[in-house]
């Protein structure tokens, strides 16, 4: 789908960091560190997409790092494995809660994205939790979107 031109400089910025936000950020996994009140970094692999030169991600609307991204927007972002381990350069970013309405939409494009991993890996993952004592119920889910704030080029 093709966007529209409508002449604004936002508009040219954005298709410009597109592909390289795309190139930049391969792969399933993206390590999103958000900050302590004390400003120590906590790092936490998730399954990402993205769209519009922006990283978009669903959590749990009742995780720490929600609650660390409500006080303090400004995130790191890295490319990594299912286990963490870094794959390429930090990069400085700005995440932003999305509109419920929006949240029908990123949800469609995690499970285009990751169709097989949400039949064979989400289920193992549930009841990894489940034994560890967490609650049975599904947990309420937001919608984050991460606009790298420098150029993909450092």
């Amino acid at each position: 789908m093709q966007s529209q031109k409508t002449g604004n400089a936002t508009d040219r910025t954005a298709s410009a960091e597109q592909p390289a936000v795309e190139a930049l950020f391969r792969g399933k996994y993206l390590s999103l560190t958000s900050y302590k009140r004390d400003g120590t970094g906590v790092a936490t692999p998730v399954w990402f997409v993205t769209e519009n030169g922006r990283l978009l991600i669903t959590t749990d609307a009742q995780s720490f790092k929600v609650k660390r991204i409500r006080r303090n927007p400004s995130v790191m972002i890295t490319p990594c494995t299912a286990s963490g381990r870094m794959r390429g350069h930090p990069v400085p970013g700005r995440a932003e809660f999305l509109s419920g309405s929006e949240m029908d939409h990123v949800d469609a494009l995690m499970a285009r994205k990751y169709r097989a991993d949400k039949i064979l890996i989400l289920p193992l993952y549930r009841l990894v939790q489940r034994l560890r004592g967490a609650s049975t119920g599904r947990p309420a889910n937001v919608a984050l979107a991460i606009t790298p704030t420098s150029s993909a080029s450092t």
